[in-house]
């Protein structure tokens, strides 16, 4: 059968990413005489008869069509770097199989790439019943024997059971709304259905300084409609650049991949082809076909080498950090590896809860309150400013409250009162503030601060990394070391191994042509790899959260803080009692009196216990959710009988120096000696008017 040339455009929409590459024959359309013609970078003519392959698809922009009630529609065009997050609005069209799911939406194990779908009717299967309308998550395509199918899963009652579906499983599938928030490279990445359209709405504004430069109406909170503009990655028979072609350029082409030999053709790779590549293949000398457009400063041999070595491909692993300041964070992926040196910062914690997830039995969690909290209960503890504590654990109390006993949860703390210390109850919903107190005053190596203490830990740079040119982290006025995630890596050298440096398979764009085999000494012999540190952009950092802690289960909210009985409230309360003059927090804590022993019910108030096995409805696989972390414990402990939290949870904490904090005890103290000297004016007022004297 004589197959038909198609326009380009028409062979881009239809073409599958994952049959690359392919090879076309140009059969007819406008152009300049001879071959290939470049004009300002990007090919744009072609001889009748030129072969290309194709390596590669990519999106450049988006043509964004403004949906509005009552209103004409407008287009505008968009880049891929547009600021702003979007919420998609579920496609309201079905697909009539799971092949057609395969083949629209991309499947992959990473949490962006598993969608999610529903099915107006019972899905029959052979582990069980999908009820209608029950959404399920497509993890990962699988082929097995020669015959297809998709791994899913369900959840119910927070316990996830897992199940597979044949391709050829028919039936109507919608897609399940989503709650997230997504960038437009997201969108184009993760998001876009092939041969759909895309329909979006507003879920985070820009900024006002950046207003002024948006394409987009400034009050418009309508759809917004995206259709894809693709460029296609090229090489010719005899040419050794790779060459980019709009998907809009006016010419026909042909398929000839069956017919053509595709080993005469230059075979580039991207740095995440050379990450897939097996083990056998390293190291090997590449040649750089397409070099990085920008890149920092250690790794600036990427661009003016001909030739480099990769070594290795590998997982390692980094801390994610960002700069501790109100305004334009700059956020970092620091090697373990760093060789500057770190000294603490204090945390600020909005609620007794956070106390409770920070602390640590590694040392005592010393705190300063910077809020006034008043105790709904009779049994706990009211919160003056500049009160001071040490946290020690969470455990249940019983108090009185409209005259009835009730039982809550507390959290246990000592209360420095002079030099004497205190046992209290602070109640677990107070909304109040504390601020940490940091006695250390040590200086740490990152991988120091990765095995003693738990993420998020806050640090600021005493001594930069003198290994580099330039530190990035000198310059910050105090990092939050958030979590450790591991990302893919190559080992690349010069030549001559003057340089050898790991390079970020992820976040740096190159091509490179294998060549040959390298068979010469390896790079690290006798030193250690050298590792740069990356300052980021802020969609790559929520990308990289959002990866991370896919897995991670969320902390249970803390408890909210009971309304008080409108009787109660019209009550006259009794006086506060005197606060007394505060300690100073830089005294260490040495004799502390025994704390009330622990209520058998501590252990049934912590959150690291098994999950519960919930009872299906069907026969499908139950798959446990992943539990918290345990914090690591100091051997010796007097507290380690107990179970901690999750550390991992983060939270958005601010933080302010030592000498802030002696600021809010000097305007404490200033306070007291006011309204001190103010009750005793008002006390001989009093006694004047009573002997008629003025």
């Amino acid at each position: 059968m004589e197959r038909m040339a198609m326009t380009l455009e028409k062979f881009t929409r239809s073409l599958d990413a994952k049959s690359l590459p392919r090879v076309l024959q140009i059969q007819s359309g406008y152009y300049f005489q001879g071959s290939v013609y470049e004009l300002f970078g990007r090919e744009w003519s072609f001889s009748y008869g030129e072969l290309l392959k194709i390596i590669g698809i990519s999106v450049t922009r988006l043509i964004v069509e403004l949906q509005s009630e009552g209103s004409k529609s407008m287009t505008v065009d968009l880049s891929l770097d547009y600021p702003g997050l979007f919420r998609i609005v579920a496609d309201k069209r079905p697909y009539a199989s799971i092949q057609e799911i395969v083949d629209s939406v991309c499947i992959s194990p990473e949490c962006l790439g598993q969608p999610e779908f529903r099915c107006p009717e019972e899905l029959q299967l052979a582990e069980g019943t999908i009820q209608a309308e029950e959404s399920f998550r497509i993890t990962a395509l699988r082929t097995k024997h020669g015959d297809s199918h998709v791994d899913c899963e369900v959840t119910r009652k927070d316990s996830k059971h897992i199940f597979t579906v044949k391709l050829s499983h028919t039936g109507e599938f919608y897609e399940c709304a989503d709650d997230q928030f997504y960038t437009l490279r997201e969108l184009v990445e993760w998001k876009m259905p092939k041969g759909r359209k895309r329909t979006v709405t507003w879920a985070k504004s820009l900024p006002s300084k950046e207003k002024c430069v948006s394409k987009l109406p400034e009050d418009y909170s309508g759809d917004l409609v995206l259709t894809p503009v693709y460029e296609l990655q090229t090489v010719s028979k005899f040419g050794k650049n790779v060459v980019f072609i709009p998907s809009t350029l006016d010419v026909e082409v042909l398929d000839v991949t069956e017919e053509s030999d595709g080993a005469c053709f230059m075979q580039p790779l991207s740095l995440r082809d050379v990450f897939a590549k097996p083990s056998e293949v390293f190291p090997f000398r590449a040649e750089i076909i397409e070099p990085p457009s920008q890149v920092q400063e250690e790794l600036g041999f990427l661009t003016s080498s001909k030739q480099v070595i990769v070594h290795s491909a590998y997982q390692t692993k980094r801390i994610l950090a960002s700069e501790i300041r109100s305004e334009a964070q700059r956020r970092f992926l620091i090697p373990v590896s760093y060789n500057g040196r770190f000294k603490r910062r204090p945390r600020m914690f909005p609620t007794a809860y956070d106390l409770e997830v920070a602390k640590s039995d590694m040392e005592q969690l010393h705190v300063v309150a910077t809020r006034a909290f008043e105790a709904d209960y009779e049994g706990l503890s009211s919160v003056l400013v500049g009160d001071q504590y040490l946290v020690h654990k969470r455990e249940t109390s019983e108090v009185i409250y409209g005259g009835r006993r009730k039982t809550v949860e507390a959290l246990a703390c000592e209360k420095m009162v002079g030099k004497k210390y205190k046992a209290v109850l602070i109640p677990m919903c107070l909304d109040g503030g504390f601020v940490e107190v940091v006695h250390d005053k040590k200086q740490y190596m990152l991988s120091e601060v990765c095995h003693r203490f738990s993420l998020p830990f806050n640090v600021k740079v005493s001594m930069r990394d003198l290994s580099v040119m330039e530190d990035l982290l000198a310059g910050a006025t105090g990092l939050q070391l958030e979590e450790e995630i591991t990302d893919p890596y190559l080992l690349v050298s010069t030549p001559d191994l003057a340089q050898c440096w790991e390079v970020p398979v992820n976040r740096i764009n190159m091509t490179l042509q294998l060549l040959q085999q390298w068979s010469g000494p390896e790079p690290t012999q006798g030193k250690a790899v050298c590792s740069a540190v990356e300052e980021i952009g802020e969609d790559c950092y929520f990308t990289l959260r959002r990866y991370v802690n896919a897995s991670v289960l969320p902390p249970p909210r803390p408890p909210k803080r009971h309304q008080q009985p409108l009787e109660d409230t019209l009550k006259l309360q009794p006086p506060r009692p005197k606060k007394p003059d505060p300690p100073s927090p830089k005294s260490p804590h040495t004799a502390k009196p025994a704390m009330p022993s622990p209520s058998s019910s501590d252990c049934a108030e912590q959150n690291t216990s098994i999950p519960r096995n919930e009872t299906s409805h069907t026969s499908l696989v139950a798959v446990p959710k992943p539990g918290p972390q345990k914090a690591i414990v100091e051997e010796n402990s007097p507290h380690n009988n107990t179970i901690e939290q999750d550390d991992e949870y983060t939270h958005d904490y601010e933080y302010i120096d030592e000498d802030e904090l002696d600021s809010i005890r000097r305007k404490f103290n200033d306070q007291s000696i006011h309204i001190t000297d103010k009750k005793k004016s008002e006390k001989i007022c009093h006694a004047d008017c009573k002997t008629g004297l003025v």
